[in-house]
């Protein structure tokens, strides 16, 4: 019998939270798209069974034409072996089965079809997680999950390969937004979704002591020269190839033509 996956995200927390966004606070989704365009006018073939997988489908209107917008979620309405390239934006980082959230794009691509993945990664937040750290052990003397789980990108690189993909790429777009004060942050954060919604969270609300410290400790340590509180943001960019005969292979070790010194015009020495 297959254990299902441990559940680190409250899925419908989640969904209550993304159903307040405001428009105004979209520009990571908006910066998502224009990632996922530039690297798609890079390959040298036309799209036209194309799916976007994400949690706002109007930050994905007037994309390619005949798409399929589907919602995210754990499991993934997508037809087996029907579309050519599969969009998965900006909520990997919210699933409880990310590899199984890969495998059902790869079972939905035709053979040689392509994914193109953007999510949040490890360093996303890395000045809010220390500044909510250490005022929340001071304030509440303990930790709680507050900030979700992000995956460095050699890890989520080794996803693509769990799942059964080709030719697999990651690679990262570091951004950095400036603040007033943690405040204005949060708000951000609530205007795009992306607020606390763990499992194991706590349920109860933080003291107002508590947030008080943590934009003193953000500021006293984070705080740039005109006096702005800095947030990185990350997009990790995963890019994979549903198996073909037709893709390139990887030679038999050995069986080069060529010696390498050769190959750069090098004098050859012994170790």
């Amino acid at each position: 019998m297959t254990q299902a996956p441990k559940q680190i995200f409250d899925r419908r927390t989640l969904n209550a939270r993304r159903s307040r966004r405001s428009p105004d606070a979209m520009f990571l989704h908006q910066l998502a798209r224009d990632e996922v365009e530039d690297r798609l006018s890079l390959v040298n073939r036309p799209f036209t069974t194309p799916a976007v997988v994400c949690p706002f489908p109007e930050v994905w209107d007037g994309f390619l034409t005949g798409t399929a917008i589907v919602p995210d979620g754990d499991v993934l309405s997508l037809k087996e072996g029907a579309h050519d390239v599969v969009i998965h934006a900006m909520c990997l980082h919210w699933a409880n089965d990310p590899v199984g959230q890969l495998i059902q794009c790869r079972r939905a691509l035709k053979e040689d079809g392509l994914l193109l993945v953007i999510l949040l990664g490890g360093q996303t937040l890395h000045e809010l997680r220390t500044a909510m750290a250490e005022a929340e052990t001071s304030v509440m003397g303990g930790l709680s999950p507050r900030v979700a789980p992000m995956g460095e990108i050699r890890d989520l690189g080794g996803l693509l390969q769990r799942a059964g993909f080709a030719l697999p790429v990651a690679d990262l777009v570091p951004l950095t937004a400036e603040y007033r004060d943690l405040t204005h942050l949060i708000h951000d954060l609530r205007g795009m979704g992306e607020t606390n919604a763990l499992a194991q969270r706590l349920k109860r609300p933080a003291p107002r002591a508590l947030f008080q410290m943590a934009d003193h400790i953000y500021r006293e340590h984070f705080a740039n020269a005109k006096g702005r509180l800095p947030a990185t943001f990350e997009l990790v960019c995963l890019t994979g190839w549903s198996p073909s005969d037709s893709q390139q292979k990887p030679l038999r070790p050995g069986s080069a033509q060529m010696r390498l010194a050769d190959a750069l015009k090098v004098p050859e020495a012994k170790l």
